[in-house]
């Protein structure tokens, strides 16, 4: 039985953003699931684990660091690889990020080239076409 397609999950609350990743995920073979905050996105993680995260830190209903600390006490997601995107670009957010082993942190605005390399390189190349 061939492998399901990797899922990517984008927690992000610019429309602008999950449409990109739309855009993007139709160039390669996953199936994404976006989410508009973090209270969306939690109740469909409570009980599934992607095989790669993208975080917004900035959202209006939490912030990204903190709703991934939430996340890390999960037993499911204790190892999630973790991208944070932002457009907030600090030492200390990065720091934060990789305590709780966030595996990249990405600046807005970002390319395509870059976010397929991440998804190909955290999956395994599982997502290639």
């Amino acid at each position: 039985m061939p492998k399901a397609n990797p899922t990517i999950v984008v927690v992000d609350d610019s429309p602008a953003v999950r449409v990109f990743f739309e855009r993007v995920a139709g160039s390669i073979d996953v199936e994404l699931k976006t989410y508009a905050s973090a209270e969306e996105a939690m109740s469909y993680l409570v009980d599934h684990k992607p095989d790669l995260l993208f975080l917004d830190i900035i959202m209006p209903d939490k912030d990204g660091l903190i709703f991934l600390q939430e996340l890390r006490r999960l037993p499911l997601h204790g190892d999630t690889p973790t991208v944070v995107i932002s457009s907030k670009d600090y030492a200390q957010d990065r720091t934060v990020a990789k305590d709780l082993g966030v595996v990249d942190f990405v600046a807005k605005p970002m390319a395509t080239k870059t976010i397929q390399e991440l998804i190909l390189k955290y999956t395994n190349g599982a997502a290639a076409r």
